[in-house]
């Protein structure tokens, strides 16, 4: 599937050489900026497809993967997962604790979102370079909630050099919407268990529209109180750690009011601006941060092959 999703990629850079190109480094995608070319960079959001050999890191980065998510909803073979009750290697597993060094060792960048708690803490301890978290919010804000990442993280991670880039989901962002998730989650598995029905998509879809007729509708965050976790990750670490990490294409119709899709990155840009937030400051916030985090773990990259 990550060899598919690859070449699905590549594909669309190689029909539409006017509009797109690959990305894989930030020398390439300041220069294909300034040809008003949309850069492709790749990411691969749950590190399975490493399936245990060491040498496919290289492999998948020969093709073009510049960051890993070590994992993603459930624990694999490299990390413990924040959504996942199993907690098998405490952290990293032993082949974990390879992978994120041969990361470091080739000019991959490590990303802990969805990795647990004892799993981040892991990497802080091993890597050489930066580190991301490329969709985690503050967890000042969802207290308890192990998805988001905590105030301690936070300052760890712009120690390390990193930056923490804000995932606009409204449960990432406010309490309420968390809450009401998790409320709607636990009675669509009684509704199923109670009626004796199998999950479907048109199951699931009848259950939301009683559920919500029932409860009132979803309670959306607000452009304004996502902007506090903006403010809140500066706040403690500074405007040099902290990016977007949207997950436009991962929280389904949770978005915020006035932030529901890439067309609405003017309210966000507004928003940043009328909180005191500087042009210079504004630009690391959507991309400046990140690139300096890529151009250190390239920096040491190439300390390594010396």
């Amino acid at each position: 599937m990550a060899e598919k999703l690859i070449d699905l990629v590549n594909r669309i850079a190689t029909e539409s050489p006017d509009k797109f190109a690959i990305a894989l480094s930030p020398a390439d995608i300041e220069s294909q900026f300034a040809a008003g070319i949309i850069s492709l960079p790749m990411g691969m959001e749950n590190g399975s497809p490493i399936e245990g050999d060491l040498a496919n890191v290289q492999h998948f980065f020969d093709r073009g993967i510049r960051y890993i998510t070590l994992t993603h909803g459930l624990s694999n073979h490299i990390s413990d997962s924040s959504y996942d009750d199993n907690k098998q290697w405490d952290g990293l597993s032993e082949f974990g604790v390879e992978v994120v060094r041969e990361m470091n060792r080739i000019g991959m960048m490590v990303d802990i979102s969805h990795v647990s708690d004892a799993a981040f803490w892991d990497v802080m301890e091993i890597s050489t370079a930066p580190a991301i978290a490329s969709h985690s919010s503050a967890r000042h804000f969802t207290p308890d909630w192990e998805r988001n990442i905590g105030d301690d993280m936070i300052v760890r991670l712009a120690e390390n050099g990193g930056t923490v880039m804000i995932n606009y989901g409204s449960a990432f962002i406010v309490q309420r919407a968390l809450d009401y998730g998790s409320a709607k989650g636990d009675a669509y598995s009684a509704h199923l268990e109670e009626n004796g029905i199998e999950d479907s998509d048109e199951v699931q879809a009848a259950f939301d529209t009683d559920y919500e007729a029932e409860h009132g509708g979803y309670p959306y965050a607000t452009l304004d109180e996502t902007l506090d976790h903006f403010d809140h990750v500066v706040e403690l670490v500074g405007v040099d750690y902290v990016g977007i990490g949207s997950d436009y294409d991962g929280v389904g119709d949770s978005l915020p009011i006035d932030l529901k899709d890439a067309a609405s990155y003017p309210n966000l840009i507004e928003g940043l601006l009328g909180r005191g937030y500087s042009e210079e400051d504004v630009i690391k916030i959507l991309g400046g941060n990140l690139l300096r985090v890529w151009r250190e773990v390239e920096a040491v990259a190439a300390g390594s092959a010396h």
